[in-house]
C-alpha cells in the first residue's frame, strides 16, 4: 500500500467514533450555518491561541482576503510577501485589489528574508503579510520591528502552522491579525474548505463579521459591499472534535521530524531547521535534494508517495507574472522550487511506515 505525504483519511479513522457523533448532530439539528457549532468553535479557537476574537470563514484564502479588507487594503495600496508560498497567498492580495510585492526567503528556514523585506517597503506599503511555511515560524521580532517603524499591519498567514510557536506565543497573535486555514491536510483540518481570521483588534473583527456576509449590519442592511463566506456548521463540528487534539498531533509530528533528522543525518540531502525561539509544527517535512524528480520517482517504486511544495514560486506563474512588484534577487527561492521534497508527514504514520520511508530514502544514496 502506498505511502502518501499527507492523509487526512488516516485522522478520520483515528477518530471516526467522536467524528461520525459530531456530524451526526449537525444533520440532526437542522442548523447548517452560522448556528451554535461555528461559534462555538470560534470561542474556543480564540482561546486556545489566547486572542480576543476569532471569525469563521469558508477558506484560507478568504480569510487573508477578508482581513486585508477589513484593515482597508485595496485599490494602489501594496502589500509585501513572499513567493515562495501558497498561492492562496498571494491570489488573496490580489483579490482584496492591492498590489503584491513579492521578496526572497532564506534559505536555511523558508521564511520572509527580514533584509529583502525593509528594502521591499515603500509609500505604498499597507502591510506585511510573513507566511509562516510548513509549519515554520517566520522571523516575528524582525517583521515586526520594520512594521511599527514603517507604520504598516501585520497580517499573519498561519495556513501551515496551527500551534506553532514564536517566543512562546502562537503565531497569528503576534501581529495585528491571524489567517488560518483548515483544509484537510493542514494541522487541523476539516473534511472541506474553511478558515478563520483571528485578532485582539475589536474593530477589525467586526468588519470581518461584516464582509463575511453580504456586508450586512444585524438588521441585514448590507452597510458594506460583501459577498459571501460562511463557515459551515458541518466544518464546524468536525474541527471541534480535532481542536484539543491539536497539540498531540502537534507533538506526534515533531517526534516523527526528530525521527527523519536523525535516520537521514549522514545522507547528502539538506534537511529543514528549526529556528532558535520557534516552535516548528511540521505541517510538511521538506528536504532539498538536486535530483528531485529522480528521488521521487524512486521513492513512488518503493510505494511511498512525496510531495513538491512547491513547484513553482507564485512569480513564475502565468497569472503573476504581471501586476506584482518583484525584489531584484530571488535567488534562494529560485533553487528552492527545483530541488525540494515534501517526505511523508501525519500523526497517523506508524513506525513501520517511517521505517519504510527512511529505507526508501536511503536506497536512493545507495544504488
Amino acid at each position: 500500500m502506498t505511502i502518501r505525504f499527507a492523509d487526512p483519511r488516516a485522522q478520520y479513522l483515528a477518530h471516526q467514533a467522536s467524528l461520525d457523533d459530531a456530524m451526526r448532530r449537525v444533520v440532526e439539528s437542522g442548523r447548517y450555518l452560522s448556528g451554535e457549532e461555528v461559534r462555538s468553535l470560534e470561542e474556543e479557537f480564540a482561546a486556545y491561541l489566547d486572542v480576543d476574537h476569532a471569525v469563521g470563514v469558508a477558506s484560507g484564502t478568504d480569510a487573508l482576503e477578508l482581513a486585508l479588507r477589513a484593515c482597508d487594503i485595496g485599490a494602489g495600496d501594496e502589500v509585501v510577501t513572499v513567493s515562495q508560498t501558497a498561492v492562496a497567498t498571494v491570489a488573496a492580495i490580489a483579490r482584496a485589489g492591492a498590489t503584491p510585492v513579492l521578496v526572497d526567503v532564506d534559505l536555511e528556514y523558508y521564511t520572509i528574508d527580514p533584509v529583502q523585506l525593509r528594502s521591499a517597503l515603500g509609500p505604498k506599503t499597507k502591510a506585511i503579510v510573513p507566511v509562516h511555511l510548513y509549519g515554520q515560524p517566520a522571523d516575528m521580532d524582525a517583521v515586526c520591528t520594520v512594521a511599527r517603524e514603517m507604520g504598516v499591519k501585520v497580517i499573519e498567514d498561519c495556513a501551515q502552522a496551527h500551534g506553532a510557536k514564536w517566543d512562546e506565543r502562537r503565531v497569528g497573535t503576534l501581529g495585528d491579525v491571524g489567517c488560518f486555514s483548515f483544509y484537510p491536510t493542514k494541522n487541523l483540518g476539516a473534511l472541506g474548505d474553511a478558515g478563520m481570521v483571528v485578532s485582539d483588534d475589536h474593530a477589525i473583527a467586526e468588519r470581518v463579521r461584516t464582509l463575511r456576509e453580504y456586508g450586512w449590519n444585524p438588521q441585514r442592511e448590507s452597510v458594506l459591499v460583501g459577498g459571501v463566506s460562511r463557515m459551515d456548521e458541518l466544518q464546524a463540528a468536525i474541527l471541534r472534535v480535532k481542536l484539543p487534539r491539536l497539540d498531540d498531533d502537534n507533538a506526534r509530528r515533531i517526534a516523527l521530524a526528530a525521527q527523519y533528522e536523525e535516520e537521514l543525518a549522514e545522507l547528502p540531502l539538506r534537511r529543514p531547521g528549526v529556528r532558535a525561539g520557534a516552535r516548528h509544527v511540521f505541517h510538511l517535512y521538506v528536504v532539498q535534494e538536486e535530483q528531485r524528480d529522480a528521488m521521487i520517482k524512486h521513492l513512488a517504486e518503493h510505494d511511498v508517495h512525496a510531495g513538491i511544495h512547491y513547484r513553482q514560486a507564485v512569480h513564475q506563474q502565468s497569472a503573476y507574472r504581471q501586476g506584482i512588484r518583484l525584489a531584484s534577487d530571488m535567488s534562494v527561492t529560485e533553487r528552492l522550487v527545483d530541488r525540494v521534497v515534501s517526505l511523508p508527514m501525519y500523526p497517523e504514520l506508524t513506525d513501520e511506515q517511517m521505517r519504510i520511508i527512511v529505507g526508501a530514502v536511503s536506497s536512493f544514496y545507495n544504488r
